[in-house]
């Protein structure tokens, strides 16, 4: 069983470095709340590998994702309590491990790959990086209906981490020498990497990022339409956190597309007022997709979303 130490110290890594994943996790209830620590914290800690690696060398890091890869999956004795209480939960919540090694997989080509030709490639890093983050989220609430909701955790996780690209592109230009924009996108609209890496906007620029909204926007309906699939105590979390994600589309979009000059970020404030509106739209109608048209950023039909607009029958504001 894991150890409340072993909780409280994946917790503070949520807390460090995930701080509005965190916003959302604290409405799970205990039972899935403690093991989303445990998650979220393994996550890091193997992002951290690739991602702060300092001095170590290529052939360091993948020697140390391996070293995970073998503890998160009880092949090694470990003394980390993150991973030692990762190992226990992937027996206890039946984790596959086929999706610990499409993560661990992800990770080691974050070491060497920093250019992704087409959307397709972009989607099968994301498989390893997000939708298998998503089927383990899935198999911890275990639903019911594990099959239906599945395919829907797999988009959500990929809209999340699409949101993200979206928003980082300084950070990953600046602190990696990434860039997560399909590189036939960027082609597409006389976009260069030089450009990025000289935070030149364009309307090339400007193009290539709301293509991408609209792409990953689409992602969020696919992945919302499932959350009704989730237990019902684990509803209003999820949910949330799409809310909250989503709303960095606003941002970019309110600053004209511009990730170039500073990383958009969600203020206190501003997620205490979603959680209050999502709250507050929750308490009328248990129904996810209902709520998340009503308060999130994102379009019902497709089209671009510069505010909430109703598109069900919620009362007013």
């Amino acid at each position: 069983m894991v150890k409340d130490d072993q909780v409280a110290r994946s917790k503070a890594i949520q807390q460090r470095t995930g701080k509005t994943f965190h916003f959302a996790t604290r409405l799970l209830p205990q039972r899935v709340r403690h093991a989303t620590y445990v998650l979220y914290a393994f996550f890091r800690l193997a992002d951290e590998v690739v991602d702060d690696a300092g001095d170590a060398t290529p052939e360091e890091q993948r020697a140390e994702l391996e070293r995970l890869r073998a503890a998160a999956k009880g092949e090694i004795e470990t003394d980390d309590p993150v991973l030692s209480a990762f190992s226990e939960m992937r027996e206890e919540y039946n984790i596959d491990d086929a999706d610990v090694d499409t993560f661990v997989d992800a990770m080691l080509t974050d070491i060497t790959k920093s250019r992704y030709e087409t959307y397709a490639e972009l989607e099968a890093y994301m498989d390893g990086s997000a939708a298998a983050v998503g089927r383990m989220m899935t198999a911890v609430m275990d639903p019911e209906e594990r099959e239906q909701a599945l395919p829907h955790a797999t988009k959500l996780g990929e809209a999340f981490q699409m949101s993200n690209f979206l928003r980082d592109v300084r950070e990953d230009i600046d602190e990696r020498d990434r860039i997560y924009l399909p590189q036939t996108t960027l082609r597409e609209h006389d976009v260069t990497d030089e450009q990025i890496r000289r935070y030149e906007m364009s309307e090339g620029f400007t193009n290539a990022m709301e293509s991408e909204l609209h792409r990953t926007e689409a992602l969020y309906r696919e992945g919302v339409a499932g959350i009704k699939y989730l237990p019902e105590d684990c509803q209003f979390s999820v949910l949330l956190a799409a809310v909250l994600y989503a709303d960095h589309h606003r941002l970019i979009r309110d600053r004209n597309y511009d990730v170039l000059s500073a990383t958009p970020q969600l203020g206190r404030l501003r997620k205490l007022t979603l959680f209050a509106r999502t709250r507050y739209h929750w308490m009328w109608t248990k129904d996810p997709e209902a709520v998340f048209w009503r308060v999130s950023s994102v379009s019902h039909r497709g089209s671009t979303a510069t505010g909430p607009g109703r598109h069900d029958g919620l009362p007013a504001r």
